[in-house]
């Protein structure tokens, strides 16, 4: 079993791989044996989150990535495969908040802006690193939505706080899964997988703010588990996916989400 859950020799990159989701998911990946290469726009961020990680005896290096600019993607994939020759794992984790409103306040440029990384840069990515992966025959791609991927936002969660889920956030969260399930299906002769994991609401990022206890005892109310997720709940089926453990797994859509879809 520890052979199967194994990820010694696998070279992994994780976009956004120094943010909310991105710390958990690199740190996961490190312990498990991969070499993590964490990336996003701030590659000073990256870098020394990555030297945190070699701290503690893993293996993971910092690099810059601007997935809104096509030359940064590309130069980014040949440099990894240059340096490592392989890339196993693709972590797509990144994610942009800008221009995120509700439909009757969205314009075009605030669309657009969202999309050019939510949308465009993670096709981008994909398609270079899947390019890397052909010839090896093998190759993972897991792409980190939401719960706002599998069902519709539930407004009434968010009470009187002023807080929403954009329309941008539901159209990027399910197109990311249909994508999945798009490249499982065309590439799965190729020996490469394609999995979704979908997380619920994450707590370090909203329980400590202040003035929205309503929507945080909403939340919890409203969950099985009664509570909202932690850096540990993405380990285990981050690894899961990224390893043998699910080899004839993909396509597939995994809710990490408490039961808050299950009702």
């Amino acid at each position: 079993m520890k052979n199967l859950f194994s990820l010694s020799g696998k070279i992994a990159i994780v976009t956004g791989g120094a943010g909310f989701f991105g710390t958990p998911i690199s740190w996961a990946l490190a312990e498990a044996g991969a070499e993590v290469i964490i990336a996003s726009r701030d590659g000073e961020k990256c870098r020394k989150f990555a030297a945190t990680i070699r701290e503690k005896g893993w293996w993971a290096e910092g690099m810059a990535l601007d997935l809104e600019d096509e030359n940064s993607i590309r130069a980014f994939v040949d440099e990894v495969k240059n340096r490592f020759g392989r890339i196993d794992v693709l972590v797509n984790n990144a994610v942009s908040r800008e221009g995120f409103q509700n439909l009757a306040d969205i314009d075009r440029e605030s669309w657009e802006k969202a999309q050019r990384i939510n949308s465009t840069g993670l096709v981008l990515i994909t398609q270079a690193v899947i390019a890397v992966m052909l010839p090896q025959k093998s190759g993972n791609i897991i792409n980190i939505s939401s719960i706002q991927g599998a069902v519709g936002p539930h407004f009434p969660v968010y009470g009187t706080t002023g807080m929403t889920s954009p329309v941008n956030y539901t159209y990027d969260k399910w197109g990311m899964v249909g994508f999945t399930k798009w490249l499982a299906n065309y590439y799965g002769k190729d020996n490469i997988r394609a999995n979704c994991i979908s997380p619920g609401g994450y707590g370090p990022g909203v329980e400590q703010m202040s003035g929205k206890e309503e929507f945080v005892e909403n939340y919890k109310r409203l969950t099985p588990l009664g509570r909202f997720a932690n850096d540990d709940d993405i380990k285990g089926p981050v690894v899961f996916m990224a390893s043998d453990a699910s080899a004839f797994v993909t396509g597939q859509n995994l809710l990490v989400d408490g039961g808050w879809t299950s009702w």
